[in-house]
Protein backbone atom coordinates (compact mmCIF):
# COMPACT_ATOMS: atom_id res chain seq x y z
CA UNK A 1 0.00 0.00 0.00
CA UNK A 2 2.49 2.72 0.67
CA UNK A 3 4.18 1.74 -2.57
CA UNK A 4 1.57 3.30 -4.47
CA UNK A 5 2.63 7.04 -6.60
CA UNK A 6 -0.40 9.35 -8.40
CA UNK A 7 0.43 9.95 -11.66
CA UNK A 8 -1.32 13.06 -12.74
CA UNK A 9 -2.67 13.23 -15.80
CA UNK A 10 -4.64 16.77 -15.41
CA UNK A 11 -2.22 17.97 -18.45
CA UNK A 12 -2.86 14.97 -20.25
CA UNK A 13 -5.80 13.01 -20.26
CA UNK A 14 -7.29 16.33 -18.36
CA UNK A 15 -6.71 18.54 -21.42
CA UNK A 16 -9.28 16.00 -23.34
CA UNK A 17 -11.80 17.53 -21.29
CA UNK A 18 -14.92 19.19 -23.58
CA UNK A 19 -14.35 22.52 -21.45
CA UNK A 20 -10.13 22.31 -20.90
CA UNK A 21 -8.19 24.43 -23.69
CA UNK A 22 -4.88 24.91 -20.96
CA UNK A 23 -2.75 27.72 -21.89
CA UNK A 24 1.38 26.98 -21.51
CA UNK A 25 0.64 29.80 -18.48
CA UNK A 26 -1.70 28.22 -16.95
CA UNK A 27 -0.21 24.28 -17.33
CA UNK A 28 2.58 25.79 -15.62
CA UNK A 29 0.73 27.09 -12.39
CA UNK A 30 -1.29 23.02 -12.85
CA UNK A 31 2.08 21.58 -12.96
CA UNK A 32 3.74 23.95 -9.96
CA UNK A 33 0.49 23.34 -7.60
CA UNK A 34 0.65 19.38 -8.58
CA UNK A 35 4.40 19.22 -7.88
CA UNK A 36 3.97 21.32 -4.62
CA UNK A 37 1.27 18.64 -3.31
CA UNK A 38 3.82 15.71 -3.69
CA UNK A 39 2.31 14.09 -6.94
CA UNK A 40 5.17 11.74 -8.06
CA UNK A 41 4.52 11.89 -12.27
CA UNK A 42 2.91 14.53 -14.02
CA UNK A 43 1.72 13.24 -17.47
CA UNK A 44 1.59 15.32 -20.36
CA UNK A 45 0.26 15.73 -24.00
CA UNK A 46 2.24 14.04 -26.60
CA UNK A 47 4.37 15.74 -28.51
CA UNK A 48 2.94 14.77 -31.51
CA UNK A 49 -0.22 16.64 -31.05
CA UNK A 50 0.53 19.87 -32.17
CA UNK A 51 4.19 21.98 -32.30
CA UNK A 52 2.35 24.30 -28.94
CA UNK A 53 2.32 20.46 -27.44
CA UNK A 54 6.03 20.10 -28.49
CA UNK A 55 6.84 23.64 -27.18
CA UNK A 56 4.40 23.05 -23.70
CA UNK A 57 5.90 19.46 -23.01
CA UNK A 58 9.82 20.97 -22.85
CA UNK A 59 8.65 23.89 -20.52
CA UNK A 60 7.21 21.56 -18.28
CA UNK A 61 9.63 19.39 -18.27
CA UNK A 62 12.40 21.97 -17.94
CA UNK A 63 10.52 23.48 -14.96
CA UNK A 64 13.36 21.64 -12.25
CA UNK A 65 9.95 20.15 -10.67
CA UNK A 66 10.25 17.19 -8.40
CA UNK A 67 8.00 15.26 -9.99
CA UNK A 68 8.88 12.91 -13.07
CA UNK A 69 7.27 13.99 -16.17
CA UNK A 70 5.68 11.86 -18.59
CA UNK A 71 3.70 11.76 -22.32
CA UNK A 72 1.74 9.44 -23.98
CA UNK A 73 2.48 8.54 -27.21
CA UNK A 74 1.26 5.94 -29.47
CA UNK A 75 3.13 3.14 -30.26
CA UNK A 76 4.74 4.21 -33.11
CA UNK A 77 8.37 5.01 -33.60
CA UNK A 78 8.75 8.37 -34.64
CA UNK A 79 6.24 9.07 -31.74
CA UNK A 80 8.73 7.96 -29.04
CA UNK A 81 11.79 9.86 -31.22
CA UNK A 82 9.47 12.99 -30.33
CA UNK A 83 8.63 12.63 -26.85
CA UNK A 84 12.38 11.92 -25.94
CA UNK A 85 13.56 14.68 -28.25
CA UNK A 86 10.96 17.16 -26.10
CA UNK A 87 12.96 16.07 -22.38
CA UNK A 88 10.81 14.62 -20.40
CA UNK A 89 11.48 11.53 -18.54
CA UNK A 90 9.60 9.05 -19.20
CA UNK A 91 7.35 8.28 -22.01
CA UNK A 92 4.00 6.34 -22.04
CA UNK A 93 3.59 4.22 -25.25
CA UNK A 94 -0.22 3.04 -25.78
CA UNK A 95 -1.97 0.60 -28.36
CA UNK A 96 -5.79 -0.57 -28.08
CA UNK A 97 -6.40 -3.93 -27.98
CA UNK A 98 -9.68 -4.88 -27.72
CA UNK A 99 -11.74 -6.59 -30.87
CA UNK A 100 -13.46 -3.21 -31.15
CA UNK A 101 -9.93 -1.25 -30.91
CA UNK A 102 -8.57 -3.40 -33.16
CA UNK A 103 -11.31 -3.72 -35.92
CA UNK A 104 -11.98 0.07 -36.00
CA UNK A 105 -8.61 2.16 -34.55
CA UNK A 106 -5.31 0.77 -36.12
CA UNK A 107 -6.24 -2.32 -37.25
CA UNK A 108 -3.50 -4.97 -36.51
CA UNK A 109 -3.45 -8.43 -34.71
CA UNK A 110 -2.27 -9.16 -31.44
CA UNK A 111 0.59 -10.95 -33.44
CA UNK A 112 1.20 -7.60 -34.90
CA UNK A 113 0.79 -5.80 -31.64
CA UNK A 114 3.95 -7.63 -30.11
CA UNK A 115 5.84 -7.15 -33.71
CA UNK A 116 5.63 -3.06 -33.37
CA UNK A 117 6.12 -3.38 -29.45
CA UNK A 118 9.54 -4.96 -30.12
CA UNK A 119 10.50 -2.45 -32.48
CA UNK A 120 9.25 0.35 -30.53
CA UNK A 121 9.87 -0.66 -27.28
CA UNK A 122 13.83 -0.49 -27.73
CA UNK A 123 13.52 2.93 -29.57
CA UNK A 124 12.30 4.38 -26.15
CA UNK A 125 14.65 2.28 -23.64
CA UNK A 126 17.97 3.63 -25.71
CA UNK A 127 16.98 6.86 -25.06
CA UNK A 128 17.47 6.50 -21.72
CA UNK A 129 13.91 7.20 -20.54
CA UNK A 130 11.42 5.44 -17.91
CA UNK A 131 9.28 3.48 -20.18
CA UNK A 132 5.59 1.84 -19.38
CA UNK A 133 3.66 0.09 -22.56
CA UNK A 134 -0.45 -0.14 -21.85
CA UNK A 135 -3.23 -2.07 -23.66
CA UNK A 136 -5.81 0.16 -24.37
CA UNK A 137 -9.38 -1.11 -23.59
CA UNK A 138 -8.09 -3.58 -21.59
CA UNK A 139 -11.46 -4.31 -19.88
CA UNK A 140 -12.92 -5.46 -23.27
CA UNK A 141 -9.51 -6.97 -24.26
CA UNK A 142 -8.93 -10.76 -23.72
CA UNK A 143 -6.99 -11.54 -21.35
CA UNK A 144 -5.26 -13.96 -22.28
CA UNK A 145 -4.02 -11.71 -24.82
CA UNK A 146 -2.91 -9.11 -22.83
CA UNK A 147 -1.08 -11.42 -21.25
CA UNK A 148 0.53 -12.58 -24.34
CA UNK A 149 1.64 -9.11 -24.83
CA UNK A 150 2.71 -8.36 -21.59
CA UNK A 151 5.07 -11.25 -21.00
CA UNK A 152 6.39 -10.35 -24.87
CA UNK A 153 7.47 -6.54 -23.22
CA UNK A 154 8.54 -7.35 -20.18
CA UNK A 155 11.48 -9.10 -21.75
CA UNK A 156 12.31 -5.68 -23.61
CA UNK A 157 13.26 -3.74 -20.63
CA UNK A 158 10.23 -1.24 -20.10
CA UNK A 159 9.61 -0.34 -16.56
CA UNK A 160 5.61 -0.35 -16.19
CA UNK A 161 2.78 -1.94 -17.88
CA UNK A 162 -0.72 -0.10 -17.60
CA UNK A 163 -4.18 -1.53 -17.41
CA UNK A 164 -6.65 0.59 -18.95
CA UNK A 165 -10.27 0.80 -18.51
CA UNK A 166 -11.18 3.08 -21.22
CA UNK A 167 -14.75 3.22 -21.01
CA UNK A 168 -15.76 2.67 -17.42
CA UNK A 169 -16.81 -0.92 -17.67
CA UNK A 170 -14.56 -2.07 -14.75
CA UNK A 171 -15.18 -3.71 -11.40
CA UNK A 172 -13.31 -3.86 -8.44
CA UNK A 173 -13.18 -7.60 -7.94
CA UNK A 174 -12.92 -7.44 -11.89
CA UNK A 175 -9.87 -5.09 -11.81
CA UNK A 176 -8.24 -6.95 -8.94
CA UNK A 177 -8.41 -10.70 -11.01
CA UNK A 178 -6.90 -8.37 -14.02
CA UNK A 179 -4.00 -6.60 -12.12
CA UNK A 180 -2.90 -10.13 -10.59
CA UNK A 181 -3.03 -12.14 -13.91
CA UNK A 182 -0.36 -9.33 -14.82
CA UNK A 183 1.36 -9.55 -11.82
CA UNK A 184 2.06 -13.15 -12.30
CA UNK A 185 2.87 -12.90 -16.44
CA UNK A 186 5.25 -9.57 -15.74
CA UNK A 187 6.73 -10.84 -12.04
CA UNK A 188 7.67 -8.65 -8.97
CA UNK A 189 10.05 -6.15 -10.49
CA UNK A 190 8.26 -4.74 -13.32
CA UNK A 191 5.36 -1.85 -11.78
CA UNK A 192 1.97 -2.06 -12.97
CA UNK A 193 -0.45 1.39 -13.65
CA UNK A 194 -4.05 1.54 -13.55
CA UNK A 195 -5.65 4.02 -15.56
CA UNK A 196 -9.76 3.96 -15.03
CA UNK A 197 -12.73 5.85 -16.73
CA UNK A 198 -15.50 7.24 -14.55
CA UNK A 199 -18.28 6.68 -16.70
CA UNK A 200 -20.04 4.29 -14.54
CA UNK A 201 -18.75 5.84 -11.38
CA UNK A 202 -16.24 3.35 -10.29
CA UNK A 203 -13.06 5.05 -10.76
CA UNK A 204 -12.12 5.25 -7.22
CA UNK A 205 -13.42 2.26 -5.94
CA UNK A 206 -11.39 0.44 -9.40
CA UNK A 207 -8.22 2.72 -8.51
CA UNK A 208 -7.88 1.38 -4.85
CA UNK A 209 -8.89 -2.27 -6.05
CA UNK A 210 -6.11 -2.05 -8.64
CA UNK A 211 -3.42 -0.91 -5.60
CA UNK A 212 -4.66 -3.80 -2.98
CA UNK A 213 -4.21 -6.26 -5.88
CA UNK A 214 -0.80 -5.52 -6.26
CA UNK A 215 -0.54 -2.43 -8.90
CA UNK A 216 1.90 0.43 -7.78
CA UNK A 217 0.81 2.98 -10.06
CA UNK A 218 -2.47 5.13 -10.61
CA UNK A 219 -3.66 7.85 -12.69
CA UNK A 220 -5.74 11.03 -11.34
CA UNK A 221 -6.69 13.84 -13.14
CA UNK A 222 -8.20 16.96 -10.63
CA UNK A 223 -11.60 17.01 -10.29
CA UNK A 224 -11.61 13.71 -12.04
CA UNK A 225 -11.53 15.39 -15.68
CA UNK A 226 -11.14 13.90 -19.14
CA UNK A 227 -12.25 12.05 -22.16
CA UNK A 228 -16.49 12.25 -21.09
CA UNK A 229 -16.70 11.85 -17.67
CA UNK A 230 -13.11 11.65 -16.70
CA UNK A 231 -10.92 9.52 -14.78
CA UNK A 232 -9.94 9.23 -11.18
CA UNK A 233 -10.67 12.20 -9.21
CA UNK A 234 -7.09 13.13 -7.08
CA UNK A 235 -8.68 14.35 -4.17
CA UNK A 236 -11.19 11.68 -3.86
CA UNK A 237 -8.29 8.99 -4.47
CA UNK A 238 -6.29 10.61 -1.97
CA UNK A 239 -9.03 10.85 0.29
CA UNK A 240 -9.80 6.99 -0.23
CA UNK A 241 -6.00 6.13 0.56
CA UNK A 242 -5.91 8.73 3.49
CA UNK A 243 -8.61 6.15 5.35
CA UNK A 244 -6.09 2.89 5.19
CA UNK A 245 -3.25 4.77 6.56
CA UNK A 246 -3.79 8.26 7.39
CA UNK A 247 -0.17 9.28 8.91
CA UNK A 248 1.39 7.38 5.68
CA UNK A 249 -0.68 10.01 2.90
CA UNK A 250 0.07 12.79 5.32
CA UNK A 251 4.06 12.20 5.32
CA UNK A 252 3.69 12.16 1.23
CA UNK A 253 1.39 14.71 0.53
CA UNK A 254 0.43 17.96 1.82
CA UNK A 255 -3.21 17.36 1.85
CA UNK A 256 -4.37 21.22 2.41
CA UNK A 257 -3.54 21.85 -1.15
CA UNK A 258 -5.55 19.81 -2.37
CA UNK A 259 -8.51 22.47 -2.10
CA UNK A 260 -6.40 25.84 -3.80
CA UNK A 261 -5.79 22.76 -6.42
CA UNK A 262 -9.35 21.76 -7.40
CA UNK A 263 -10.33 25.43 -7.43
CA UNK A 264 -7.48 26.47 -9.34
CA UNK A 265 -8.24 24.20 -12.03
CA UNK A 266 -12.22 24.83 -11.65
CA UNK A 267 -11.80 28.17 -12.49
CA UNK A 268 -9.56 27.14 -15.54
CA UNK A 269 -12.06 25.10 -17.12
CA UNK A 270 -14.91 27.42 -16.21
CA UNK A 271 -16.71 24.74 -14.22
CA UNK A 272 -17.92 24.43 -10.37
CA UNK A 273 -16.31 22.19 -7.88
CA UNK A 274 -19.02 19.62 -7.28
CA UNK A 275 -20.96 19.97 -3.90
CA UNK A 276 -20.31 16.46 -2.92
CA UNK A 277 -16.67 16.29 -4.01
CA UNK A 278 -14.68 14.43 -1.43
CA UNK A 279 -12.38 17.00 0.52
CA UNK A 280 -12.96 20.36 -1.61
CA UNK A 281 -16.80 20.42 -1.94
CA UNK A 282 -18.57 22.97 0.12
CA UNK A 283 -20.37 20.04 1.76
CA UNK A 284 -17.81 17.41 3.10
CA UNK A 285 -17.46 18.86 6.17
CA UNK A 286 -20.85 19.75 6.70
CA UNK A 287 -23.22 18.18 9.78
CA UNK A 288 -27.06 18.85 9.45
CA UNK A 289 -29.34 16.54 11.18
CA UNK A 290 -29.36 17.10 15.34
CA UNK A 291 -28.20 13.89 16.05
CA UNK A 292 -25.50 13.78 13.94
CA UNK A 293 -24.16 17.43 15.15
CA UNK A 294 -24.15 16.13 18.69
CA UNK A 295 -22.12 12.94 18.48
CA UNK A 296 -19.42 15.04 16.41
CA UNK A 297 -19.58 17.85 19.10
CA UNK A 298 -19.04 15.12 21.53
CA UNK A 299 -16.47 13.14 19.33
CA UNK A 300 -15.84 13.83 15.48
CA UNK A 301 -14.90 10.43 14.62
CA UNK A 302 -18.42 9.54 15.04
CA UNK A 303 -19.63 10.97 11.82
CA UNK A 304 -16.27 11.73 10.18
CA UNK A 305 -13.70 9.06 8.36
CA UNK A 306 -11.38 12.59 6.91
CA UNK A 307 -9.95 14.46 9.95
CA UNK A 308 -10.60 17.83 8.16
CA UNK A 309 -7.89 19.39 10.16
CA UNK A 310 -5.38 17.30 8.27
CA UNK A 311 -6.75 18.60 4.78
CA UNK A 312 -6.41 22.09 6.08
CA UNK A 313 -10.47 22.73 6.53
CA UNK A 314 -13.08 23.11 8.95
CA UNK A 315 -16.06 21.18 9.74
CA UNK A 316 -19.29 23.10 9.67
CA UNK A 317 -22.40 22.49 11.88
CA UNK A 318 -26.00 23.84 10.16
CA UNK A 319 -28.07 24.71 12.42
CA UNK A 320 -30.35 26.75 10.38
CA UNK A 321 -32.48 24.26 9.52
CA UNK A 322 -35.84 22.58 11.14
CA UNK A 323 -33.14 19.35 12.08
CA UNK A 324 -31.34 21.19 14.22
CA UNK A 325 -30.89 20.36 18.10
CA UNK A 326 -30.21 22.24 21.08
CA UNK A 327 -26.31 21.16 21.17
CA UNK A 328 -25.84 22.73 17.72
CA UNK A 329 -27.74 25.59 18.78
CA UNK A 330 -24.83 25.75 22.34
CA UNK A 331 -22.05 25.49 19.79
CA UNK A 332 -22.98 28.35 17.74
CA UNK A 333 -23.75 30.21 20.98
CA UNK A 334 -20.51 30.01 21.77
CA UNK A 335 -18.72 30.93 19.06
CA UNK A 336 -21.04 34.14 19.44
CA UNK A 337 -19.64 34.26 22.87
CA UNK A 338 -23.21 33.54 24.52
CA UNK A 339 -24.10 31.13 26.91
CA UNK A 340 -27.55 29.72 27.50
CA UNK A 341 -28.66 26.88 29.88
CA UNK A 342 -29.62 23.79 28.17
CA UNK A 343 -33.43 24.38 28.52
CA UNK A 344 -32.88 28.00 26.93
CA UNK A 345 -30.92 26.35 24.18
CA UNK A 346 -34.13 24.12 23.67
CA UNK A 347 -36.03 26.50 23.43
CA UNK A 348 -34.44 28.61 21.37
CA UNK A 349 -34.11 25.66 19.19
CA UNK A 350 -37.79 24.97 18.66
CA UNK A 351 -38.18 28.86 18.07
CA UNK A 352 -35.65 27.91 15.18
CA UNK A 353 -37.15 25.16 13.97
CA UNK A 354 -40.30 27.02 14.14
CA UNK A 355 -39.00 29.45 11.96
CA UNK A 356 -37.28 27.28 9.41
CA UNK A 357 -40.72 25.61 9.14
CA UNK A 358 -42.36 28.96 8.08
CA UNK A 359 -39.70 29.31 5.36
CA UNK A 360 -35.61 29.50 4.30
CA UNK A 361 -33.31 30.35 7.06
CA UNK A 362 -29.66 31.55 7.13
CA UNK A 363 -26.93 31.40 9.51
CA UNK A 364 -27.71 35.35 9.91
CA UNK A 365 -31.66 34.47 11.08
CA UNK A 366 -30.35 32.13 13.45
CA UNK A 367 -27.67 34.83 14.74
CA UNK A 368 -30.36 37.28 15.10
CA UNK A 369 -32.31 35.00 17.35
CA UNK A 370 -29.42 34.17 20.05
CA UNK A 371 -28.43 37.65 20.42
CA UNK A 372 -32.31 38.72 20.64
CA UNK A 373 -32.65 35.69 23.40
CA UNK A 374 -29.60 36.66 25.35
CA UNK A 375 -30.64 40.08 25.58
CA UNK A 376 -34.25 38.87 26.81
CA UNK A 377 -32.92 36.69 28.83
CA UNK A 378 -30.11 38.80 30.07
CA UNK A 379 -32.36 41.76 31.09
CA UNK A 380 -33.22 41.98 34.77
CA UNK A 381 -36.86 41.27 34.19
CA UNK A 382 -35.53 38.41 32.11
CA UNK A 383 -32.75 37.58 34.13
CA UNK A 384 -34.95 36.38 37.36
CA UNK A 385 -37.36 34.53 34.71
CA UNK A 386 -34.60 33.05 32.92
CA UNK A 387 -33.30 31.50 36.00
CA UNK A 388 -36.13 30.39 37.54
CA UNK A 389 -37.04 28.64 33.67
CA UNK A 390 -33.90 27.58 33.34
CA UNK A 391 -32.34 26.69 37.12
CA UNK A 392 -29.01 27.02 36.79
CA UNK A 393 -26.11 28.98 35.09
CA UNK A 394 -26.35 31.69 33.11
CA UNK A 395 -24.09 34.46 31.84
CA UNK A 396 -25.88 38.18 32.38
CA UNK A 397 -24.73 40.75 29.51
CA UNK A 398 -21.75 41.47 32.11
CA UNK A 399 -20.12 38.57 31.20
CA UNK A 400 -20.69 37.14 34.71
CA UNK A 401 -22.38 33.86 35.46
CA UNK A 402 -25.39 33.75 37.45
CA UNK A 403 -26.20 30.51 39.46
CA UNK A 404 -29.25 30.40 41.23
CA UNK A 405 -29.34 29.51 44.97
CA UNK A 406 -31.58 28.42 46.94
CA UNK A 407 -34.04 30.57 49.36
Amino acid sequence: MRRFAIIDSTLREGEQFANAFFSTQQKIRIATLLDAFGVEYLELTSPAASPRSMEDCSTIAGLGLRAKTLTHTRCHPKDVELAIASGVDGVDVVIGTSSELRRFSHGKSIDEIIALAREVIPVAVAGGVEVRFSTEDSLRSELSDILRIYEAVAALGVHRVGIADTIGIGTPSRIGEIVAAVRGVVGPKIDIEFHGHNDTGCAVANAWAAIHAGATHVDTTVLGIGERNGITPLASFVARMYVDDPEGVKRKYKLPLLRDIDHTVAKIVGVDVPFNACVTGFCAFTHKAGIHAKAVLNDPSTYEVLAPDDFGLSRYINVASRLTGWNAIQHRASQLGLKFTDDQARHIAEQIKSAADAGHMTLDHVDAILHAEFRRVSEPQGLLSGLVEGKGELVASNGTAGVMTGG
